[in-house]
């Protein structure tokens, strides 16, 4: 315990309770799960900027989304790898883990705004598709990351502000394997509830805000879908969505799990599970959602597969 007057100026994270032999496997698994995650999302950045195919907004927004998801993962699984690896207590400084809770909240609104962003870039095509090029010009799309990127950076600066106001004196013994904001809330010697509902209401805005343009268009593309007479036709349209809607589901099923909730202090098991399906589970199946269920993405990785195995033969 500390000095009750004072407040800390580096943290330990706990990270997860078992054995050493049980840390070195789950070592392994999460250095998988993030390894595979780098590779195919960086894939999908590498073809989406070579290939001509996918020089279109739809491709232009996953390009940046699999970059959002790279950031993300690297955020929080290097220092959790890390500490995996290390007996005892991990420590990161007041400083470092500032910056993390920062970067991580930013990244994670800024992907919600291009989710958002690629919800309205679908209603287009399917509803729409006549004008499609012309609403969705390459200048509307560059407009469009700008201000989700200045967006998620801007809204997340109060709430980690107000976050790290507080005086830490109960401890430095975060139960968490990043600098989860549930946990040091904990440790505040402060009265939190009025900034714990706060940041309740700004979690529901910013979630449910970027989800509302996905629930309106796809129940406009939904509806377009219906009414196309043919089951080809309805099935090529869908086909068009099915991977932006799966992540979606998943995207914001795990996230309205861990943060859109009025006490922002829950228990540290709780918090790890949610923590590590957003921050690992999710960006990892990225490249599969948006791989195994998109031809034209399918039909670059071979030709790119192709290439190489030309190239090796020379």
């Amino acid at each position: 315990m500390m000095d009750n007057l004072s407040s800390a100026t580096e943290f330990c994270l706990l990270g997860f309770p078992g054995s050493q032999e049980l840390h070195y496997i789950l070592f392994a698994i999460f250095f998988f799960f993030y390894s595979v995650t780098l590779l195919g999302n960086m894939v999908i950045i590498m073809i989406v900027c070579v290939d001509k195919r996918l020089q279109s907004p739809m491709y232009f927004f996953l390009g940046n989304l699999s970059l959002l998801e790279i950031l993300v993962t690297t955020t929080i699984v290097p220092l959790m790898l890390w500490g995996l690896l290390l007996p005892g207590k991990q420590t990161i400084s007041l400083t470092g883990c500032i910056a993390q809770l920062f970067l991580y909240l930013s990244l994670g609104t800024t992907e919600f705004a291009v989710l958002g962003a690629m919800a309205v870039d679908r209603y287009v095509a399917v509803c729409n598709p006549l004008r499609y090029s012309v609403i969705m010009n390459s200048r509307t799309c560059i407009w469009v990351v700008m201000v989700s990127w200045l967006f998620g950076f801007l809204s997340e600066i109060w709430p980690v502000y107000a976050t790290f106001q507080f005086t830490f004196c109960e401890s430095n013994l975060l139960d968490h394997f990043y600098c989860d904001r549930g946990q040091l809330l904990q440790l505040s010697c402060n009265e939190t509830l009025l900034t714990e509902f706060i940041l309740f209401l700004m979690a529901v805005f910013i979630i449910v805000g970027s989800l509302i343009p996905t629930i309106v268009s796809y129940t406009y593309i939904i509806s377009t879908i219906l009414k196309i007479p043919s089951a080809s036709g309805r099935r090529k349209a869908f086909s068009t969505c099915a991977s932006h809607f799966t992540f979606v589901v998943i995207g914001y099923g795990t996230c309205l799990f861990l943060y859109v909730k009025p006490k922002q202090t829950q228990a540290a098991e709780y918090n790890r599970v949610a923590s590590l399906l957003v921050s690992v589970v999710t960006p990892f199946l990225n490249p599969f959602i948006f791989t195994l269920r998109n031809d034209k993405v399918k039909e670059s990785l071979r030709d790119g597969m192709k290439r190489c195995c030309l190239f090796f033969r020379d």
